[in-house]
């Protein structure tokens, strides 16, 4: 771009119009009036292009713009271009002075005797000296600061030189093994990207050790730096407790406007404030005074950026799937409920912007701290992070909070683990903590249920829709024509017309879908309050296998239906179906507790996230091995299974509480959802490094030949025959779901909140 406008520039200034380019071209310029103005400031950059233009000829060939040294910005024929800068606007200045009077004086003659010409007609003349004075004026300004810019660095290099050169060569620390060879790199690379010179690269060895120790942190601070600044900068802000809101017209401004999906949020949102207020109302009364810290949230919806495709907008109107918006909207509500300070963005640019990303290909860090507590955000969104946060996203990682439709079991998310055993797919490999994956519904325990709201009814509604409801009338769940493709769905559909009504909601344009049979009543795509009343008329909601799961059939059922969808054997899976294939999760599709798709318990589940998840503090995850402390475990009376001992201490900070702990040995071929579930109970994936120790099978009885500690994602375990006990050598591994004949599991499980399995009965 620089070499474009200053091949342009010169080219036209000096080969067509000649040394007096500038003033020449402008009386050529003025009786063109509209177009003076961005004349001026185009080629007064012209001018300051082509006359430093020199300043940069002596970089490297590739460098780019922005990564000049500053000995070479520094010489006096830089300020000697500074001078003819100054001295030709003075000469523009003269010259227009007299070309605006001639023209004032043409433009008052040409009007006549008519002086009553309005605002926006007056002769240009009046305003055009005042205007070109300020240009003129700022780019005086501008050569001023430029000036004083090169002086400065010229200063800094001086003083730089006389350091020595002892001062800035790579230490020798132990601390920072890393640090000569990042200095190799930015000898060899610092050019690579704009982002190095931003932060004050030049090119110098003091200039890598500054940013290799401030910036970044591979080397040690430097003696000779002022460290004051940056120890200021990394004091914590004081806490400020959230308090509940219940207005959220808000909220409605925060999320924007001009997409499709932004309007079908936000009219949700609009539609279900009765319900969220009333559920915070409920939830204070049930927490009383306990403080609740207030933390500042970005929320960024990585699908529906541009830079992403953004393909669900377009289809909002047209039967597009609507699940996920359902979601988003529903966090968004329950964040600005609770009292949290909230940022949403829905473009790369404004993603950018509140992370303080530099200017640059994504290599450097952010230029300030994160200024936010969480980030919720999607796939799309965590990978444009990762591209533009540079060592910044390893560093706040532990804050993001990923919205993962389908899940992320351990053994998908774990890059080692999932390449060398084939769980490596397009989703997973981010080597988090399986927490801080957040799903739809309650897969598997490894991660958190984040949930969504289905729309509730008072006693009043519920009698109406009672008496209200048409004897023989169904919907069917599929709002696509491709959807209804199914084949042997019309045999299905014509022994249940026999019966009932038959009702859809399949979008089309101008004429009937050919997919749908004729015995169908197609009410086209309908508005969500529209859709709502079909199904309080309704008493039986069909599926046909696919969509898999939604909103809709939870919505249907608290409208009063009964929810019919196939069942395929076997079960689809990743393993078997091309829709889940690439999804990191083996699991079949289960059937799930509809109570806590309230307002209430989704508020009261993504507070006790908020105030409770910590991954950034957390304390060392697993014991390693044989060596590990003795477990605070008994054998309960009935000796099936392990209990946390009474007189055992509490670990400070643990959530859930581990006292809710319960250990059972699973039977061979039986994961740990399974085994917790057999027993009334939740496998909790956090406790798995209190059982990952040879003391743990040794209370429970269990003979252990040998123990091993490996990298699987079914340890801790007990593997038949051979009376081998193997534990977990990799925390990100410790998972719930999984299991094989071989291995009897060690699973930890615990209590859980009556219709609210994502939280203990003592995790509020």
């Amino acid at each position: 771009m620089y070499s474009l406008i200053k091949h342009l520039c010169s080219a036209y200034l000096v080969e067509r119009w000649g040394a007096m380019a500038l003033p020449a071209l402008l009386t050529h310029l003025l009786p063109l009036r509209r177009l003076f103005v961005l004349g001026i400031g185009f080629f007064t950059l012209c001018f300051l292009m082509t006359s430093l233009g020199g300043q940069f000829s002596t970089r490297r060939l590739g460098d780019s713009p922005f990564t000049i040294r500053t000995e070479v910005m520094g010489g006096p024929e830089s300020r000697g271009v500074l001078r003819k800068m100054s001295d030709l606007l003075e000469l523009m200045v003269k010259r227009m002075d007299a070309l605006a009077r001639l023209e004032n004086g043409s433009e008052l003659h040409r009007a006549g005797g008519d002086l009553h010409l309005p605002a926006d007609r007056m002769p240009p003349g009046a305003g055009l000296m005042e205007r070109i004075q300020a240009i003129a004026q700022n780019v005086s300004d501008i050569a001023v600061k430029v000036d004083q810019i090169l002086r400065h660095s010229l200063l800094l290099h001086s003083k730089v030189s006389e350091g020595g050169r002892d001062q800035c060569e790579a230490p020798s620390d132990p601390k920072f093994p890393d640090c000569s060879g990042k200095v190799e790199w930015m000898r060899a690379r610092w050019t690579s990207d704009p982002c190095y010179a931003f932060f004050g690269v030049d090119g110098t060895e003091c200039s890598f050790l500054i940013y290799l120790s401030e910036v970044e942190w591979f080397c040690p601070p430097l003696p000779w730096r002022n460290q004051t600044a940056a120890q200021r900068a990394s004091k914590p802000l004081p806490k400020v407790q959230a308090v509940f809101r219940s207005n959220l017209s808000h909220l409605l401004d925060l999320m924007g406007s001009g997409k499709e999906s932004l309007i079908f949020m936000k009219k949700r949102t609009k539609r279900l404030t009765a319900q969220w207020v009333l559920a915070a109302q409920r939830l204070a009364q049930k927490l009383g005074a306990t403080w609740r810290d207030q933390k500042q949230i970005l929320v960024h919806i990585g699908f529906l950026t541009e830079e992403s495709g953004d393909v669900f907008s377009p289809r909002v109107l047209k039967g597009g799937p609507l699940g996920e918006m359902v979601q988003w909207a529903d966090i968004l509500a329950a964040l600005y409920v609770l009292g949290h300070g909230l940022r949403v963005t829905v473009s790369l640019k404004e993603l950018q912007s509140n992370l303080g990303v530099p200017p640059g290909r994504g290599s450097c860090p952010l230029t300030i701290p994160l200024p936010f507590d969480l980030i919720y955000t999607d796939y799309h969104g965590l990978q444009q992070m990762k591209q533009h946060m540079g060592l910044s996203f390893k560093k706040y990682r532990c804050r993001i909070r990923v919205i993962d439709t389908f899940g992320t079991e351990p053994a998908y998310n774990h890059e080692e683990y999932a390449t060398l055993h084939g769980y490596r797919t397009n989703w997973g490999y981010w080597n988090l903590n399986p927490k801080q994956f957040m799903t739809m519904f309650p897969h598997t325990p490894d991660n958190s249920f984040m949930g969504f709201v289905s729309e509730e009814l008072n006693e009043t509604e519920k009698q109406l829709i009672k008496g209200g409801k048409a004897s023989n009338m169904a919907v069917v769940y599929g709002k696509e024509a491709s959807i209804w493709k199914l084949q042997g769905k019309e045999k299905f559909l014509g022994i249940l017309n026999k019966y009932m009504e038959i009702h859809g909601t399949v979008y089309y344009e101008s004429q009937r879908p050919p997919e749908v049979p004729a015995f169908v009543k197609n009410h086209g795509l309908l508005p969500q309050p529209e859709f709502q009343q079909l199904l309080r008329k309704a008493k039986l909601f069909i599926g046909f296998g696919f969509p898999y799961e939604g909103p809709a059939p939870l919505e249907a059922i608290a409208n009063g239906c009964i929810f019919l969808q196939s069942r395929f054997s076997p079960p689809h899976s990743s393993l078997n179906h091309e829709f889940f294939r690439g999804k990191p999760t083996s699991r079949e599709v289960d059937p799930y507790l509809p109570y806590e798709y309230t307002c209430e318990g989704m508020l009261e589940r993504i507070h006790a996230y908020i105030q409770h998840q910590d991954f950034c503090t957390a304390p060392d995850p697993a014991p390693q091995g044989a060596h590990a402390l003795q477990s605070p475990f008994v054998l309960a009376p009935n000796a099936t299974h392990l209990e946390w001992a009474q007189n055992a201490s509490l670990t400070p900070g643990a959530w859930p509480p581990v006292n809710s702990l319960r250990a059972w040995l699973a039977v061979p071929g039986r994961a740990c959802t399974d085994t917790c579930l057999d027993h009334g109970l939740i496998c909790e994936p956090s406790f798995f490094p209190f059982l990952n120790s040879q003391d743990a099978f040794l209370k429970l009885q269990v003979p252990c030949d040998s123990t091993e500690s490996e990298m699987n994602h079914l340890y801790p375990a007990f593997a038949q025959p051979g009376q081998e006990c193997y534990l977990q050598k990799e925390p990100l591994l410790f998972s719930c779901a999984g299991s094989n004949t071989k291995y009897r599991r060690l699973c930890p499980c615990r209590d859980f909140r009556k219709g609210q399995v994502a939280l203990c009965q003592g995790c509020l």
